[in-house]
């Protein structure tokens, strides 16, 4: 598996513990980062991942609940959720990672992680919000 790939899988990781169990993401991202034994920069990249996340859930968990209306956030598999959220945070507050990269990436983990069913929906939510991204763009480009 890739560098970054292994730091997203182990971001991944950590989310869903923080998630599902509520603990202290400091301590679940260092034992996270030991068990897994990443180089520095990856080991970098997880951090602004995870710290990335947390600290803007009150601004991606509305993009999914946009983007994935059928699917309240409360009843997401924590799995699809967290990916989302990752995916999102690339998409949205990280300018370094390109969208389709977010995307690809996101799918990769669905497929490593989720259910049968997650590829298909990781990919069409963010396929959607970056449809939604790129009608915005061409929007204020006209203006």
């Amino acid at each position: 598996m890739k560098a970054r790939r292994r730091a997203r899988a182990t971001a991944l990781q950590a989310l869903y513990e923080v998630d599902l169990a509520a603990h202290d993401p400091s301590v679940v991202l260092r034992q996270r980062l030991v068990d897994c034994d990443l180089g520095e920069n990856s080991a970098e990249f997880v951090r602004h991942l995870v710290q990335g996340v947390l600290a803007n859930l009150p601004q991606l968990d509305p993009i999914i609940e946009e983007i994935a209306p059928e699917w309240p956030i409360s009843q997401m598999s924590p799995v699809d959720k967290n990916i989302l959220r990752i995916a999102i945070f690339e998409m949205t507050l990280d300018p370094d990672i390109p969208i389709k990269v977010a995307i690809n990436e996101a799918v990769e983990l669905a497929k490593l992680f989720g259910s049968d069913s997650s590829r298909r929906f990781v990919n069409g939510a963010l396929g959607t919000l970056a449809g939604q991204r790129t009608l915005k763009e061409r929007h204020s480009e006209s203006k």
